[in-house]
This record gives structure tokens, C-alpha cells and sequence, in this order.
């Protein structure tokens, strides 16, 4: 607001026909996403010709969500080809404020393409073929394939991780990483579970992946920052060896120490969870020694007849 008053008054002495019923047409790639009227804009001040600065600034967030393109990152495609990165854009709101207050201020109708400015990706071509080379740790976990829930989640939640950067000194969430597991996102109801897993009511098999994820880093080396296990033993992985997470619960992260980004692999199929961790071949790493899952399917059991159980 008071930006508004200080550049109204700057301008004031240049125009007093701003109330004048043209529209500002607004486009975005030659189409038309936006008209609004400089009356629309303009604080009820008899003589004076002051912008509105509260609706002028909801008029921002507006044209940048249908101005805004999130920027795509390179990632290894199902060939093993990489995939160059595609950069986004925003809004450039300095140079939209610029042109709305000469339009303001001035007499008659204008047409603008609106003013953008590239968003560009973490993760170039250049890099993920620099941190693709060699492997720090792997591990691999089973689960049943006829069970169609519980296996759509892990293949859901395996894909969001795949191709996955982590750079030096950055702290890893799974949950920001996977994202909250809903339905709209594809995510289905497991009612059928592997005993002692945790069950969300959406997303179960989710601590699989997790379990997995976090078997495979702790080779690797890295610093295990936050992890929880399951109140019961989990049979996909050794006693001890699980990473529970809940959207609304417990997380499992951990920190890149090392000073390489770390590229993380991860696939659902056949039965098997696959996670690897790369990185470039100047990384030198301490890995760990890690215990190997057991190659039989776990026990499953329905979430009903848990929770008859544990009563």
C-alpha cells in the first residue's frame, strides 16, 4: 500500500485521465488469459488517481498461477537415455508492475504479452550423467505381486523417488520427497497388509519402500538423520532394519555428507523393490555393511484382522 501511495504521487502530475473505461488485454503466448480496467484498480480518492495496492497485488498471485510452469529436471528415461531438462517459467512481477502503472496512468486501451523469467531445473543433463557412473549402495526387498493395492502403492511411491538428487550437505525427506499419499494421486487402500506394517488408510505398502530406501543409503554411508520403527517386526526386512513413515507421523531422512550429489534408482517389478545410490567417480565414500532382506514373500494379513488381533 504505501508503495502504491508513493509512486501514485510521482505520477500524479502526469495524467488525471486514468479513469477512462479501456481495458489492459493481457496474453500469455498470444493468448488472451486476462482483461481488467484501470477503474478496477483505482482507490475511491475524488481527484486523486491512486492504485488500489491490496487488489493489484491479488491481481499478481492470479496472473502468475496461470503464468507459472514448473521447470523439469534431466532424468535417465526407461532406455537409459538421459532426458534433457526442460526450465520453467514465473511471472517477472517488477516488469508487470512497471507496465500496469504506464498503462494506469495513461489514456486508452493497451495489449501486453505478459513479462516472464525462466525458472530454471536443479538437475541439467550435464550433471546426472556426471553422478550416474558408480554405484554406492543397493538394496533389494520382496513383496507379493498378486496382492494389486499393496503393489500399485509401492510402484507408485518407487516411481516419485526415482531419478531423485541429493546434494552435498542436503537434508533428504521422504515424505517431501514421495509427497502425501492421496487418492487423487493415484494412491489406493491396502486391505490386505504385511503383518506389523504400519496402515494408513491410504498408502499402505509405503513403509516397504521407505524400509528399503532406507537399507540402501545407510550402505552408501550417509547420515541417518530421522528414523522410526514399526512397533512389531516386519518380516521384508531384518529385525531392526525398517524405516516406518506416516504423512502425519514419522519421517525418515537423512544428510549427504560427502561432497558428490547422490543419485537415487528406484524400480517396482516382479516382486522386488530395487533402490540403488550413485554417484560420480570421484566420490570417495564409507560404505557400511548392511544384512540382505529374505527373498521370501512376507506374511500379509487383513487390516481387520489386525486390528481384532491387537485387541
Amino acid at each position: 500500500m504505501k508503495f502504491s501511495w508513493v509512486l501514485g504521487i510521482m505520477l500524479l502530475t502526469q495524467t488525471q485521465t486514468a479513469s477512462l473505461p479501456d481495458d489492459l488485454s493481457i496474453e500469455n503466448d498470444g493468448k488472451s488469459i486476462a482483461r481488467v480496467n484501470r477503474t478496477e484498480y483505482e482507490l475511491p480518492f475524488p481527484g486523486l488517481s491512486l492504485v488500489d495496492g491490496e487488489r493489484f497485488k491479488q491481481l499478481l498471485e492470479k496472473l502468475n498461477r496461470q503464468t507459472y510452469i514448473p521447470p523439469r529436471n534431466a532424468y535417465i528415461g526407461e532406455s537409459g537415455r538421459v532426458v534433457a531438462e526442460n526450465p520453467g517459467k514465473i511471472l517477472h512481477r517488477k516488469a508487470f508492475t512497471d507496465i500496469f502503472y504506464k498503462y494506469f496512468y495513461n489514456n486508452g486501451p493497451a495489449r501486453i504479452e505478459i513479462p516472464t523469467l525462466p525458472v530454471y531445473p536443479r538437475v541439467d543433463r550435464d550433471l546426472i550423467s556426471h553422478i550416474r557412473v558408480k554405484m554406492i549402495g543397493q538394496y533389494v526387498t520382496y513383496f507379493n505381486p498378486n496382492n494389486a493395492s499393496r503393489s500399485h502403492n509401492i510402484k507408485l511411491a518407487a516411481e516419485a523417488l526415482d531419478n531423485y538428487v541429493v546434494f552435498p550437505d542436503e537434508v533428504f525427506s521422504f515424505n517431501r520427497a514421495v509427497g502425501k499419499r492421496t487418492a487423487g494421486k493415484g494412491y489406493k487402500r491396502a486391505p490386505v497388509i504385511v503383518r506389523g506394517e504400519l496402515s494408513e488408510d491410504i498408502g499402505g505398502g509405503i513403509c516397504q519402500v521407505s524400509s528399503t530406501l532406507f537399507n540402501a543409503v545407510d550402505r552408501a554411508g550417509v547420515n541417518v538423520i530421522e528414523r522410526y520403527s514399526h512397533s512389531k517386526k516386519v518380516p521384508y526386512v531384518p529385525p531392526g532394519r525398517d524405516a516406518t513413515v506416516s504423512w502425519y507421523g514419522p519421517d525418515f531422512t537423512f544428510k549427504n555428507r560427502y561432497s558428490s550429489p547422490l543419485l537415487i534408482r528406484a524400480k517396482a517389478m516382479h516382486g522386488q523393490v530395487v533402490i540403488r545410490v550413485y554417484s560420480s567417480d570421484e566420490i570417495d565414500y564409507e560404505p557400511r555393511q548392511v544384512p540382505k532382506a529374505s527373498t521370501m514373500l512376507p506374511e500379509e494379513i487383513s487390516i481387520e484382522k489386525e486390528a481384532v488381533l491387537e485387541n
